[in-house]
C-alpha cells in the first residue's frame, strides 16, 4: 500500500487549498478512504471519509461547510478541497486507507504540511 499526499502549503485564514492523495498497491475502489490530520502537539483528528462509491461524504464538525472530499476511482485518488481556511486549520493532513471507524489504525501516507498564517 502506498499513499501520497499532495498540495499543502502556506495560505492565509479564509483561502483555500486542494489536497490531493495518490494511492497504489491495492484495490482503491474498494476501499472508503479518509483524511485526517494532526495538529502540532495533538493526536490524529478526523476530518472526513468517503465511501468507495465517492458518495454520502461525512464530515467532522470542525470542517463541516468548508471541507470538500471527493474521489476519482479511475485516478485511484481522494481530494480535500479546503475552503474559508481558518488558523486552527494548520496540521499535517494524511490521506488513510480505511472509513471513519477504523482511521486510527489503517495505512496513511507520509502527509502534506497546511499552514495558516496571517
Amino acid at each position: 500500500v502506498q499513499l501520497v499526499e499532495s498540495g499543502g502549503g502556506m495560505v492565509r485564514p479564509g483561502g483555500s487549498l486542494r489536497l490531493s492523495c495518490t494511492a497504489s498497491g491495492f484495490t482503491f475502489e474498494r476501499y472508503a478512504m479518509t483524511w485526517a490530520r494532526q495538529a502540532p502537539g495533538k493526536g490524529l483528528e478526523w476530518i472526513s471519509s468517503i465511501n468507495m462509491d465517492g458518495d454520502d461524504p461525512d464530515y467532522s464538525d470542525s470542517v463541516k461547510g468548508r471541507f470538500t472530499i471527493s474521489r476519482d476511482n479511475a485516478k485511484n485518488a481522494v481530494y480535500l478541497q479546503m475552503n474559508r481556511i481558518f488558523l486552527e486549520d494548520t496540521a499535517i493532513y494524511f490521506c488513510v486507507k480505511a472509513g471513519r471507524e477504523y482511521y486510527t489504525r489503517g495505512p496513511r501516507g507520509q502527509g502534506t504540511q497546511v499552514t495558516v498564517s496571517s
